[in-house]
């Protein structure tokens, strides 16, 4: 089956020039030029990926990125000439699961995309492995976190990074070997990522247990810590 990108830019020139190299690679593309519109194309669409600009007329890249992550995981690239170190970490911070900025080497976006792809389909590969500690069940098979018994819903990453992390418990990892482990050593981005990811993660099961914690190992990097009584 044909992979489907939505690209959501209102630079005319910039959706002509992703959808010929994109369709050349062996893509399926869609493109819109305004926020409002990449919504309800999105809905419509059903994309398997969405390429993302922030400075959008009706609806801004930010809110785009927000109503998309209210009703879908699917991966989102944000590609937008704002490269700041505080956009790309709101990016990364509403869902986005990478963040380019202009102007694009179509070398580095296919990069990008195989590579963020690649991450999301992880779930379809065969692994029985479930980890369980007090009131969580973690499944890569069922791409599934359970919190007290009841599923909860978790983006790709954050539910690859914490099974990783759980699976490995007590051990210690830095920023590079959990980018390395969890998101691919062809990942492009950089370790901040992980900050994001480790963040929301505290932020959603902050008071799920007090027999277990996401740890920040100053100076080293993560790990996640058993706690005795």
């Amino acid at each position: 089956m044909t992979t489907k990108i939505l690209v959501i830019d209102d630079d005319c020139s910039i959706c002509g020039l992703l959808s010929m190299y994109l369709v050349n690679e062996g893509y399926e593309v869609k493109a819109v030029h305004d926020g409002a519109e990449g919504v309800a194309t999105f809905r419509s669409y059903d994309p398997d990926m969405v390429l993302l600009d922030i400075m959008l007329p009706k609806k801004d890249g930010w809110q785009v990125c927000r109503e998309i992550r209210e009703i879908s995981n699917k991966p989102i690239i944000m590609i937008s000439a704002k490269g700041d170190t505080i956009d790309k970490v709101l990016g990364l911070e509403l869902g986005a699961d990478d963040y380019m900025v202009k102007p694009l080497d179509m070398k580095e976006v296919f990069a990008r995309i195989k590579a963020v792809l690649r991450r999301y389909t992880k779930h379809e590969e065969p692994d029985s492995e479930v980890v369980r500690f007090d009131n969580i069940e973690i499944s890569l098979q069922r791409y599934e976190l359970r919190v007290k018994g009841r599923p909860v819903d978790l983006p790709p990453k954050e539910l690859e990074l914490l099974y990783f992390l759980a699976a490995n418990a007590s051990l210690v990892f830095s920023r590079d070997q959990l980018l390395d482990k969890v998101w691919g050593f062809d990942y492009l981005g950089d370790s901040r990522t992980v900050d994001v990811h480790i963040k929301r993660l505290r932020e959603k099961l902050g008071d799920v247990s007090d027999k277990w914690t996401i740890k920040t190992v100053w100076g080293v990097g993560y790990k996640f810590e058993l706690i005795d009584g």
